[in-house]
């Protein structure tokens, strides 16, 4: 009674050490007393919640230390995933209009189309050490925010020296400033997106991992969209370069901005056993050991990546040049008001109203792959194989049948959005369940690190297509080379197609 008074006086009720320090004095100075033959803990009720809360807390502690979340809502989430629409307009922008910029500044077909081996090749690189470093990060203010607010920052930097090198250049030395620059573009922007699906990941259960992946999906709808509308602000884009960049900067430091509002992050502490003390390399190359010993499933995945995302590249950064000068025969180096240049005009405002059409499917194919996988147990690669196959055949219409049909060009430019739109949604879900189930279970497991790896296959399927379109360009004229390039695109595609039938359903 004397150390119950005394306590409970100055109790604190979270500080639970106290609690059981309490506990142990009570119990050794009532074992001292001999008339005592059985200890029956008396009925304390401040110590009763207490220990309960304590309980209730400990059980809230993951393995690493690092406490667990309640789950968020949907809203939340969503609103985490916002700077994605940022990130897909910059994406979106960029790719058909980087070649036709290299060109307005004074690069041949050739060279222009090489320049563009710096997104893929530094996608495969700095994707992985990001993602390495984010999952490591020890910082203050969490492990995802301050890389993405680093990237912000650095892409707003790069975004201005690419586009606006005529204001600060001769445009004899425009090329110069733009070409590398855009090397440094492609750094920043992947540093600025390879944190987002890790943040919704690590706030979303196991149970919201795949609609989250596709709620991404239907991020890059809108972005996709907001893009092509941009695209017809000027008849020719390349001439209004730095104008339009920043107004794409302005849309992702608006959605980073609303992301803040809601983004919470607890402070990474690294366990006591992990004793690393090796380069910033070191995380990366461990990461990639985690590959051993997965299902061959997984393997055949990260094929049918690479070959479908050849065929996706092909649309995304050479569709508005196969509208220009294979469907409707412009030049964009021809006298303003001629027939060539008024033709290359038309070409790119019917890739720009198609692409808008495109992200509306892109939307519609993300609701439907949403719909099957949360109502009904069709096997992944019952659902992936034939979005991969209707691929195939676009690309090969286009080679083969389309010739100089707007409405035939439009329509297969459309429907090109199918594929594109499959690979965002499954595989990422897929991968964002299976770390979800390792760290459960008590397994290594690095999300971010996983999904920058399968963005890492997804730039090789890229990187193949724009150097074979290079080394066509170097041997035929622009619109020649675009024939054959979606013949090739058509067969990747179709062995992708072939691939994804040999996943097995790992849910």
């Amino acid at each position: 009674s004397r150390i119950r008074s005394a306590s409970l006086a100055s109790f604190n009720h979270r500080d639970h050490s106290f609690v059981n320090t309490f506990q142990k004095m009570l119990t050794a100075e009532i074992s001292h007393a001999s008339h005592i033959e059985e200890f029956v803990p008396p009925h304390v009720p401040e110590l009763e919640a207490a220990q309960e809360e304590g309980a209730g807390e400990n059980e809230e502690e993951k393995d690493d230390g690092s406490p667990k979340q309640d789950e968020w809502p949907l809203w939340k989430l969503c609103i985490l995933a916002l700077p994605q629409v940022g990130v897909q307009v910059l994406w979106g922008f960029i790719g058909p209009n980087s070649a036709p910029y290299m060109k307005h500044l004074g690069a041949s077909d050739s060279l222009a189309t090489l320049n563009n081996t710096a997104g893929p090749l530094v996608g495969f690189i700095t994707g992985p050490l990001v993602g390495a470093w984010s999952d490591r990060s020890t910082c203050r203010w969490g492990r995802r925010r301050p890389i993405i607010a680093g990237g912000l920052i650095s892409t707003l930097l790069a975004g201005f020296f690419w586009s606006g090198s005529t204001i600060l250049l001769s445009e004899e030395s425009a090329i110069w400033l733009s070409a590398p620059m855009f090397w440094v573009l492609d750094v920043t922007i992947n540093i600025l997106q390879t944190p987002f699906r890790a943040l919704v990941s690590d706030n979303a259960s196991e149970r919201q991992q795949i609609p989250m992946q596709v709620v991404f999906v239907v991020m890059m709808a809108l972005g996709n969209f907001l893009a092509y509308c941009i695209m017809k602000i000027y008849e020719e884009p390349s001439a209004h370069m730095c104008e339009l960049m920043m107004l794409v900067c302005g849309i992702n430091v608006v959605c980073v901005a609303i992301q803040a509002l809601v983004a919470k992050e607890t402070p990474y502490v690294r366990p006591s056993t992990d004793e690393s003390t090796g380069s910033c390399c070191d995380p990366v190359m461990s990461s990639f050991w985690t590959f051993k010993g997965q299902s061959r499933a997984f393997y055949v995945l990260i094929a049918v990546q690479c070959l479908v995302w050849f065929e996706i590249n092909s649309w995304n950064a050479y569709g508005q040049q196969w509208f220009t000068s294979s469907v409707y025969g412009g030049d964009q180096k021809a006298p303003e008001g001629s027939e060539a240049h008024l033709n290359f005009v038309q070409g790119k405002n019917d890739f720009a109203t198609a692409g808008q059409v495109r992200s509306g499917v892109q939307l519609l194919v993300s609701l439907g792959i949403m719909a099957m996988l949360l109502k009904t147990t069709v096997p992944h690669q019952i659902l992936y194989a034939p979005c991969l196959f209707v691929g195939s055949v676009v690309s090969f219409l286009a080679s083969f049948a389309v010739k100089h049909s707007s409405a035939f060009a439009m329509t297969c430019m459309i429907i090109s959005m199918v594929p594109e739109s499959a690979s965002f949604a499954i595989p990422y879900g897929l991968v964002a369940a299976w770390n979800k189930k390792a760290e459960e279970e008590g397994k290594p497991a690095s999300t971010a690190m996983q999904m920058a790896l399968l963005n890492c296959c997804i730039t090789v399927g890229q990187q193949a297509n724009t150097l074979v379109l290079a080394l066509i360009e170097s041997n035929l004229k622009l619109g020649p080379s675009l024939t054959v390039m979606f013949i090739v695109a058509g067969t990747a595609a179709g062995l992708a197609g072939t691939g994804a039938l040999f996943l097995k359903d790992s849910s």
